[in-house]
């Protein structure tokens, strides 16, 4: 659909400049844009990619020149991640659905569909489920019996929810994204290696044959509104209580969350992290790529953890954690500088055993 410049500004609450009436149809990279095109180029450093495209308009960086660009017009974004997002919500085309309830759908008879809602082909709804109005419903969607979806769900092809769960408003489920499997949860009659190995922080063990029996779970999910889950994200149901993710929370592409985790609200979960059983996370909390969050520990709320740290142990409110083991930033720093230094530590004490002793002493693994 196109757009004038004045209407994306308006909507914004942007400052615009030049021909206002100008149309644009799509947003692109500035040496790809062409005449219909808003070109994004919101810093400085993307202004020479102006002259090898052919935008007549672009989404520039407060105070930029414009007609010096050898532009027709432009939009000011002194925040350019928060316009990006705007202009990609006013300018997206979304998905195509289709209209209504596809007839090779599988509709329980005893399932609430809402008013507006469409449901694509071959998905199934289980019995006793309740789907809220203008439910976005794709192709190959599973949800099972007595689940409850909030209105304006958008759930894509392959998506999986288990029988019980209860998802709010708004909740958008990326492709193939599971929620409400089963957790993962196991014990032998006796107690297994792994249980005397933690327990006594020793490799010492005793050695018998063991046969996993499940644990089943008899809870549920419970998410919130506004909540997003990644493409082949999982989220296990509880063991007796559910598992819970608060309102407003984003979760990437292949994430884990386990039986019986608590999240709180406007958290954000990005690809391959995971957060083992029965942890707690408190509110706004950031989980970079691949951090792994060890089972039954607190994270305070606006807690911010860097890329593929391992959290351990609790972590109070407000702090910057980093690696592994995760620990303060500041703190981490100094053991990185620490680390870089050792080379040149390990040669000073070469030459200081060679000063003393008169010849290199080499320990039984022959390392100097």
């Amino acid at each position: 659909m196109p757009h004038t410049i004045a209407q994306i500004a308006q909507t914004l609450g942007l400052q615009a400049e030049g021909a206002l009436d100008l149309t644009i149809t799509h947003a692109a990279e500035p040496t790809q844009a062409g005449p219909d095109a808003l070109a994004m180029a919101m810093n400085p450093k993307y202004a020479a990619g102006l002259s090898a495209g052919q935008a007549q308009a672009a989404m520039l960086w407060a105070g930029a020149d414009w007609r010096a660009l050898g532009l027709k017009a432009a939009i000011f974004a002194p925040r350019p991640r928060w316009a990006m997002a705007g202009v990609s919500e006013i300018l997206d085309p979304g998905y195509d659905f289709g209209g209504g309830i596809h007839p090779q759908s599988c509709i329980h008879p005893s399932a609430e569909i809402g008013e507006g809602a469409q449901i694509g082909p071959f998905t199934s709804i289980g019995a006793r489920t309740r789907i809220g109005p203008n439910a976005r419903i794709a192709a190959n969607v599973t949800i099972a019996e007595d689940v409850v979806i909030g209105a304006d769900a958008i759930i894509h092809a392959g998506a999986r929810i288990g029988a019980r769960c209860r998802i709010g408003a708004r909740y958008i489920g990326q492709p193939n994204s599971v929620v409400g499997g089963c957790g993962f949860s196991f014990v032998t009659p006796e107690p297994s290696g792994a249980e005397d190995v933690r327990a006594t922080l020793s490799g010492e063990r005793q050695l018998r044959q063991q046969k996993w029996q499940r644990i089943q779970s008899l809870g549920a999910v419970e998410i919130g509104d506004d909540v997003e889950v990644g493409a082949n994200s999982s989220v296990d149901r509880g063991t007796i209580r559910n598992t819970v993710i608060g309102s407003g929370t984003k979760i990437d592409s292949i994430c884990q969350i386990g039986h019986n985790v608590q999240i709180g609200e406007d958290c954000m979960m990005c690809g391959m992290a995971g957060i083992a059983g029965s942890a707690r996370i408190g509110n706004r909390v950031l989980l970079a790529g691949k951090v792994a969050v060890n089972d039954n520990i607190f994270i305070g709320d606006d807690v911010i953890v860097g890329g593929a740290s391992r959290v351990f142990t609790n972590v109070p409110a407000g702090r910057t954690m980093l690696g592994d083991p995760a620990t303060r930033l500041e703190t981490q720093m100094q053991i990185r500088k620490v680390l870089r230094r050792l080379p040149r530590i390990a040669a000073q004490v070469a030459g200081l055993q060679a000063a003393v002793f008169g010849t290199q002493k080499s320990d039984k693994s022959g390392q100097e």
